[in-house]
């Protein structure tokens, strides 16, 4: 053989973002799967790469996941922060600023935002602290600027609806319904802006209604559904295992589960039917008891948020653990949330006919996702945002502003 006839060698070079490839590979992953659905030879795969590659990079998953998650909360503070161009403007000005950066920031990371909202929690205690004073100081920045807004309000309102601000901006993190980012980002200003303009009820408004009775010892299937979804809200559907839940329901034994469901997957799947068919069997008494399509969503947000206070914990696992249901269930419960969603979008673009199904329907998810919010912040101080006060927020949230305002 030639010289001329030798095959060249190919000279494969590691490319220089190789590492910034990775993070946004894995960022991705974990967007669409949870930080349990995926692995490190999931992550190389995608890459094309070795795991040894990868590992070369990051010492393991945990790292990846840290560092996207301390990024989307440095990225949350540091748009929150009025840049210095705004110096000079009214405060309404200064805030619409804030806002519209805010909203594009989590648009641009929105296939991530998710996991801020519902994983932070397998954080480690040193990273969740981080990223804790990071949303911390977002929130600071967002009361102070209320404040300047609406200086009439005292230090709880302009948190609650800092909060409220937040939990509207990063819902779209929540679901897949899309606009042109132009329009999204109006309906979310638009949104906001209500919760700024909504006279609230007084702190304590109401008290709560009475919880429900202890479930008896006796009633192994109902306290074993209560016991898990205790387990799952605390520490996370993986990190529960069927003993612990038998211990919880105080069960001699994890085979004493099974006599009532067949795994622990299957008491996540019977969670998520509760929830399903309490938001879904609200619908038909609400429209048969109602003159108008106002009276009607406003019924179903007054239920909506009952049956929030009522299982707290219930409503934020439907939202953080539906990952860890089955396909066959997922698939169900996917056409569930679907008619449920169409069914209140058909009724706000009856009350609100300049809204489009799509712009109904990025308000709908967000009053969704504000009530989980406003409970997982204010849950432990129910004086503060008391049932009465959650009901303004969604109503403002879903049906705007007041001509007045």
């Amino acid at each position: 053989m030639t010289v001329e006839e030798q095959p060249q060698r190919v000279i494969r070079r590691r490319p220089k973002n190789r590492r910034a490839q990775i993070a946004a590979t894995s960022a991705a992953a974990f967007g669409s799967l949870g930080y349990h659905g995926v692995s490190m030879e999931d992550i190389a795969a995608r890459l094309g790469i070795s795991s040894a590659a990868l590992y070369r990079h990051y010492p393991s998953k945990y790292s990846l996941f840290r560092e996207e998650l301390l990024r989307l909360a440095a990225i949350t503070a540091e748009s929150a922060t009025p840049p210095d161009e705004t110096e000079g403007l009214s405060p309404r000005e200064r805030l619409d600023r804030v806002l519209d950066r805010m909203i594009a920031e989590t648009i641009a990371n929105r296939s991530t935002v998710t996991l801020v909202r519902w994983e932070r929690r397998y954080l480690d205690e040193a990273d969740r602290q981080t990223l804790e004073d990071q949303f911390t100081a977002a929130l600071t920045t967002l009361r102070a600027l209320i404040g300047d807004v609406r200086p009439e309000l005292d230090g709880h309102d302009r948190a609650v609806r800092a909060v409220s601000i937040l939990s509207v901006i990063s819902s779209i993190g929540d679901h897949h319904a899309t606009l042109p980012a132009k329009s999204l980002t109006a309906q979310l200003h638009s949104a906001c802006a209500a919760i700024l303009a909504v006279d609230l009820p007084p702190e304590g408004a109401a008290a709560l209604p009475p919880r429900a009775a202890e479930i008896p010892q006796s009633f192994k299937h109902e306290l074993l559904l209560k016991k898990a979804v205790e387990l799952f809200h605390d520490r996370g559907y993986p990190n529960v295992s069927v003993e612990d839940i038998a211990s919880a329901a105080d069960l001699s034994a994890a085979s004493a589960v099974y006599r009532y469901y067949r795994s622990k997957g299957d008491l996540l799947a019977a969670a998520f039917r509760r929830a399903a068919d309490r938001v879904s069997g609200a619908i038909g008494p609400a429209v048969a008891s109602s003159s108008s399509p106002a009276e009607a969503l406003s019924k179903l947000i007054d239920l909506y948020v009952a049956g929030s206070f009522a299982e707290r914990e219930l409503t934020f696992v439907y939202y953080a653990e539906f990952g860890h249901v089955s396909a066959e269930e997922r698939t169900m419960l996917r056409n569930v949330q679907r008619l449920i969603v169409a069914e209140w979008v058909r009724l706000l673009v009856a009350v609100r006919p300049e809204l489009s199904e799509g712009e109904a329907r990025i308000l709908v998810q967000a009053g969704f996702g504000l009530v989980v919010d406003l409970g997982r912040e204010f849950g432990g101080h129910p004086s503060i945002c008391p049932q009465p006060r959650v009901i303004r927020l969604m109503e403002a949230t879903l049906f705007g502003a007041p001509p007045s305002e």
